[in-house]
């Protein structure tokens, strides 16, 4: 299940298109959500999000591991969390002829990055608790999908009260590719054809680590004692 709009005209910046995303979900009046966001470009629209809804906010940490001769094509990736999840792409790693051992050498260094990138944005706060909530996936928007898809199906295996994927913009043959990984789809624009997710924005700045930080903390700073610090928060 999911559900689509149609908008005319480029979002203003990721904080605009936080805005409208934050008001197509209160309309579903999701019980105990978590906002959950893919930095750096996930983060200033899933902060509206965690706003409007009074909700915590959280990061998942993706890093993809490529195969040895051709790096971008991703073998598998690393998804954080306090039992973090390595999800295999079966399908490439029957063809690729890996080396024995390389996920497992590669997993393990990619998590010790994933750890510093956790420290470096959310500077020590407390992981908040997934079980039995209702998860808010957050990005800028998706063109091929392969670290929101191992996100997905890492948060999945949290044991989530129901996994909700929310994005400004995206291409509908990917929502479809999407559609059984979650129990429903929130996107705001499915342009055809879909040529880049920036032409679809008036700032699409690159973020950088400081910004990240900066929202992250403003929302900490802003959540009361329920919400990230300790991970529980009231239902909207």
């Amino acid at each position: 299940m999911y559900s689509t709009m149609t908008i005319s005209k480029p979002f203003v910046d990721r904080s605009a298109a936080g805005r409208a995303l934050a008001k197509a979900l209160a309309s579903k009046k999701l019980v105990d959500p978590v906002v959950l966001a893919l930095p750096r470009g996930g983060v200033p629209v899933a902060a509206e999000i965690a706003k409007a809804l009074s909700a915590p906010l959280d990061v998942v940490l993706v890093r993809k591991i490529g195969v040895p001769y051709q790096r971008e094509l991703a073998v598998a990736a690393v998804v954080d969390g306090d039992q973090p999840e390595v999800v295999v792409n079966e399908d490439v790693a029957r063809h690729a002829d890996l080396p024995p051992g390389y996920i497992e050498a590669h997993v393990k260094q990619e998590l010790e990055e994933i750890e510093r990138r956790r420290e470096v944005y959310l500077q020590g706060q407390e992981r908040v608790p997934l079980e039995g909530r209702t998860l808010i996936l957050v990005d800028d928007g998706i063109a091929t999908g392969a670290s929101v898809r191992a996100a997905l199906k890492a948060l999945r295996r949290k044991k989530p009260k129901a996994l909700v994927l929310a994005i400004p913009v995206a291409p509908i043959e990917t929502l479809d590719e999407m559609k059984n990984d979650v129990d429903d789809i929130v996107c705001l624009h499915t342009p055809e054809p879909f040529f880049a997710i920036g032409v679809h924005y008036v700032d699409f700045h690159q973020m950088s680590d400081d910004e990240v930080i900066s929202l992250l903390a403003g929302k900490a700073d802003n959540t009361s004692s329920r919400g990230l610090r300790t991970g529980r928060n009231s239902p909207p």
